[in-house]
């Protein structure tokens, strides 16, 4: 697919931003139903319940917004390095109130943040591969200057995202882009703006996701 610059920045944040929102509003309306039931319950078991709600549901909420303030937003200056750990981390941390678990496999180093940022939406991908749960499985491999950034995903039904199938690339003129497809877009723009080539595919029933600097091979 042929990239297109028919989506302005503006209308890019706009959708992001629904994404994040979509993203955490379930956690949230959550919170906001237990603290209802701790206002109006006299039964202390009940009580017990909406506590344990509340408590489960902040911290879902908490792991959605360090992990979108990573994988979406602007996180240090720029040029700025993160810890991979840090990474691990929030996906971890994210992954917790998912059906998918999570495999990591990447040496212990800084890079730079925009690849974080490009690896955390390829995590995304891989665990929309996988939509009634599965391993989504991290590699990094290469000079942490030049990395090859891989997700494999394996699990009952795993397949290429149509959103990922339509928009990695770029959009085509005639397809409408909403905050649902405005992910992998994001994630193609990403990639491409460090140089780097991306890829999404099966692998027999394994979805792999992968980007890499061209001159470097594959290589993962």
């Amino acid at each position: 697919m042929t990239e297109t610059n028919d989506v302005s920045a503006l209308e890019l944040a706009a959708l992001m931003c629904s994404r994040v929102c979509h993203d955490v509003i379930s956690p949230v309306g959550a919170i906001t139903n237990g603290l209802e039931v701790l206002a109006d319950e006299d039964d202390p078991e009940m009580k017990a319940h909406a506590m344990e709600l509340i408590t489960k549901s902040a911290a879902q909420a908490s792991a959605k917004l360090q992990f979108a303030r990573l994988c979406f937003g602007a996180a240090g200056s720029t040029g700025a390095e993160l810890d991979l750990q840090d990474a691990k981390s929030v996906a971890e941390g994210l992954m917790m109130g998912e059906r998918a678990t999570l495999s990591w496999d990447a040496p212990a180093a800084t890079i730079g943040k925009d690849y974080v940022k490009l690896l955390l939406n390829m995590i995304l991908i891989g665990m929309a591969a996988v939509p009634r749960g599965g391993d989504v499985s991290v590699n990094i491999d290469g000079e942490m200057a030049k990395p090859t950034l891989c997700v494999r995903s394996s699990g009952q039904a795993a397949r290429v995202p149509e959103e990922t199938a339509k928009f990695l690339g770029g959009r085509d003129p005639d397809r409408f882009l909403d905050a649902r497809a405005a992910q992998p877009y994001f994630t193609g723009l990403v990639a491409r703006s460090l140089g780097l080539s991306i890829d999404a595919r099966m692998e027999g029933e394994t979805f792999v996701i992968e980007a890499f600097f061209a001159d470097g091979g594959a290589g993962v």
